[in-house]
């Protein structure tokens, strides 16, 4: 019993932080005609194509099934290919769209747009160590007896 409660801790994390990735590109313009200006103003301040809804939309569909470790190796990505005056740009842009939705005209916009790519990246990072710890079956067994043994 609980080796099934560490097997379902791990997937539940996983999913729990694939389910929060998609909420904060959910928070974004959709990538319709209507987001059009978002997602270009995006590409050209952060000048990363990772996030571009073309590269992502299929990783995006698989994560809504479950299975977010390629978006969250994608958001990785993404965010590493950014020197610190393009990731403050990005966050520029993301704020600007973030405060015209969500009426956060109290806040000032680089600070939602660097708190939304922390909260980006940070998310990411969280779903890929899941992943690992519910993939293999030795080292869940090897973590369980070593905790059990304390």
């Amino acid at each position: 019993m609980e080796r099934v409660a560490v097997v379902a801790a791990a997937h539940s994390d996983g999913y729990a932080a694939t389910g929060h990735l998609l909420g904060l590109l959910a928070a974004l313009p959709a990538p319709t005609k209507a987001g059009e200006r978002f997602w270009s103003d995006l590409w050209r301040s952060s000048v990363t194509a990772y996030l571009l809804p073309v590269n992502i939309k299929a990783l995006v569909l698989r994560s809504l099934a479950g299975e977010g470790t390629v978006l969250a190796r994608q958001v990785l990505s993404a965010v590493d290919e950014m020197t610190p005056p393009q990731r403050v740009a990005a966050g520029e842009v993301i704020g600007q769209a973030l405060v015209e939705s969500d009426h956060l005209s109290e806040l000032k916009t680089q600070v939602i747009g660097e708190l939304w790519l922390r909260d980006l990246e940070l998310t990411a990072w969280r779903v890929l160590p899941a992943d690992r710890r519910s993939d293999d079956p030795a080292g869940r067994t090897a973590f369980l007896d070593a905790w059990t043994s304390v």
